[in-house]
């Protein structure tokens, strides 16, 4: 008859050491979710570095009968079984590692286990910061080391030791309770415990994370900033630049403490890049602005169309040609070889090269002309060609074009030109020599009778009308001191630049723009010709010509404190008259609107534009993760803000060229 071994168990009470495959898992823990794999990897990273420092729990394994299997089941301590077996794993220790255990089987082991988790109090934050702090002070531990004697990330470890070094009257404010979690983060933007405390000054009890914030990197620079991108960080760090990071948000590169050396490099590179434009075009004058001078009072000259020279041509045919051939050969590749997509972007790049000399400025001109380079709002460069000043511009006559058309193309004397222009006109002529003859009041009388028979026969004419107001905007836009209207009419032109940072270089603006510089380049180089130019254009482009001209006036910007509701009520009923609609030029973003505004605004805008439940969603989001959101769900929804809404009436056209337009601008942003 065979004698059945049994196991001998420990006396309760006992500290032995069981090896690791002797180990199990209790069915009686407390604990029922599982622990995370963030959690295991931080138990088997502080194990590997200090062992095990507490004790694990354990009751041995009985079988049917009673009788103990040889087995222990591990009723506090789980999670440092876990980590012990994912070492095991990865070979840093064997399967038959010794754990250090003590044997319990006088108390109930799920209440053990309940009071392990229950009965304890964890840290306060504020605590581990410091503690984490003092790690790196005192015993010289960088990130990485602590990250891996803790388990957790080295961001993580260089957040924590960034609050770990707030100012102590900040920490003492958070202990109590005065200051949340994220105020704290907002403040260890910056680790200058003078400026953390002086703008803890000027917070009102509404301390707002963003404000925050915002006052610590007022007189800093965003990495996003048009500046920086121009500049690039790399270029400013060499110079002796400093980057400060926000650890606890997408900073997106930082921000820039240097302002002015920043915008020392920026002057200096955009010299030179003034300087390289002046010595390959050949321009008199470059001159290099952050923005655009539009008070620069210069008439500006336009390039001409040419014909490109017979090697040109055949060039482009060339180009043209394989480019017609590659795209014949691939049209039904999902996706490109390499080499083909680099060989069309060169093929691109060469026709767009050729197809630009199709246009040139007059060599006179380029002689006395000058351009002025500037940055546009994302960072590039924006060259603006053709400007002229007033004593460079002695060939101009009297009403030469301003700084929004051609000018005279040619050299020589204006005065003479201009009296070149008198003698080609004998009636005239013959009008002058009449006038000399008689005195001014008889003049004055004369003429008086005129204008009113003017008036009277005008007001009967209305397509003659039309082009007489045509004649004078067009006059007063695109000449500079021309003084050659005949009707009282006057445009006000406002500049939106001033209004809205970057609108020129949307896709908007840029269609306004190409708009304005086509009919441009369209206008007599003398004013005195203007007449006979709106004269003998075709009805639909006279009627274009006086729709663009009368476009430029339109001003609906809401000024604070303006006092013209009812201009501001007449910009509604023609938005309403013109059909607008404002999804083909704007988009709610987060530079655009998303980001300008506060949380309850962006969950407005995504409860009207999606609906309830995307903005619950959103809700527990902080202000930065939540307008990214937002942008992503307004995308195709065409929501958009009241002042940019337009109310819908019954019967309404659209507008002539509002399709094109939206077209264009859509095809731009694309």
């Amino acid at each position: 008859m065979s004698v059945k071994s049994v196991e001998i168990a420990p006396a309760s009470g006992t500290e032995t050491f069981i090896p690791l495959n002797k180990l199990k898992k209790s069915p009686n823990n407390a604990r029922k979710t599982p622990h995370s794999e963030a959690a295991i990897e931080g138990y088997a990273a502080s194990i590997a570095a200090k062992g095990i420092l507490q004790n694990l729990v354990v009751e041995p394994e009985l079988d049917g009968e009673g009788v103990a299997t040889g087995f222990y089941l591990v009723t506090i301590g789980e999670g440092r079984r876990l980590a012990q077996l994912l070492r095991a794993k990865r070979k840093e220790i064997k399967k038959i590692e010794p754990i250090r255990c003590i044997i319990d089987t006088a108390n109930d082991p799920h209440e053990i286990s309940l009071d392990e988790n229950v009965t304890r109090e964890s840290m306060h934050p504020a605590d581990q910061f410091e503690a984490f702090r003092k790690l790196a002070d005192e015993r010289g531990f960088g990130a990485e080391e602590i990250a891996a004697r803790f388990g957790v990330t080295p961001h993580v470890v260089r957040q924590r030791l960034r609050l770990g070094a707030v100012s102590p009257r900040l920490m003492q404010l958070y202990r109590a309770g005065d200051l949340s979690l994220e105020q704290l983060m907002a403040f260890a933007i910056t680790d200058d415990h003078a400026r953390q405390e002086s703008v803890l000054n000027r917070l009102s009890y509404d301390r707002e994370i963003s404000t925050i914030r915002r006052f610590l990197t007022e007189t800093h620079v965003a990495a996003t900033d048009r500046r920086a991108r121009f500049v690039g960080l790399a270029a400013y760090i060499e110079a002796g630049g400093t980057v400060l990071r926000d650890l606890f948000t997408e900073d997106l590169g930082g921000y820039l403490e240097d302002v002015a050396l920043l915008d020392l490099l920026v002057t200096a590179r955009l010299g030179r890049e003034a300087d390289t434009l002046r010595a390959a075009e050949g321009w008199k004058w470059t001159e290099p602005h952050l923005d655009f001078p539009h008070a620069h009072g210069m008439r500006r000259a336009y390039p001409h169309p040419v014909e490109l020279s017979a090697e040109d041509q055949a060039a482009l045919q060339a180009l043209q040609t394989e480019f017609d051939w590659l795209t014949e050969e691939h049209q039904t590749a999902e996706e490109l070889p390499d080499e083909v997509d680099a060989r069309f972007g060169q093929l691109e790049s060469q026709i767009e090269q050729l197809e630009a000399k199709r246009q040139a400025y007059d060599p006179g001109d380029v002689a006395r002309g000058g351009a002025f380079v500037t940055l546009n709002h994302d960072g590039t460069i924006r060259i603006e060609r053709g400007f002229i000043r007033a004593e460079d511009d002695k060939s101009q006559p009297a009403g030469g074009q301003d700084g929004d058309a051609q000018g005279q193309d040619e050299e020589g004397d204006g005065d003479d030109q201009a009296t070149r222009d008198r003698e080609g006109e004998d009636g005239e002529n013959e009008e002058e020599d009449e006038e000399q003859k008689l005195s001014d009041t008889l003049v004055r009388d004369l003429t008086a009778h005129r204008t009113l028979g003017l008036r009277l026969n005008l007001s009967e004419q209305p397509e003659v009308a039309l082009m007489t107001v045509s004649h004078a905007l067009a006059a007063q836009i695109f000449y500079i001191g021309a003084n050659a209207h005949v009707v009282g009419i006057q445009p006000v032109k406002t500049d939106l630049a001033t209004h809205a940072s970057g609108i020129e270089d949307t896709p908007a603006g840029k269609a306004w723009s190409d708009r304005h510089v086509n009919w441009a380049r369209q206008m007599p180089r003398d004013v005195a010709k203007l007449w006979e130019f709106v004269v003998e254009l075709d009805h639909d482009s006279r009627m274009a010509l006086f729709a663009h001209c009368t476009a430029l006036t339109v001003n609906a910007v809401k000024l604070p404190f303006d006092l013209r509701p009812r201009a501001l009520a007449a910009a509604g009923r023609l938005a309403e008259a013109v059909s607008l609609d404002m999804t083909g030029y704007w988009r709610p973003t987060v530079p655009s609107y998303l980001g300008r505004v506060t949380k309850a605004g962006i969950l407005d805008a995504v409860r009207e534009g999606v609906g309830q439940e995307a903005a619950e969603r959103l809700s527990g989001m902080k202000k930065v993760e939540m307008a990214a959101a937002a942008e992503q769900l307004l995308a195709a929804t065409g929501w958009l803000p009241a002042l940019l809404r337009t109310a819908k009436t019954e019967d309404q056209a659209l507008a002539p060229n509002g399709a094109e337009a939206r077209e264009f601008c859509s095809q731009a942003a694309e």
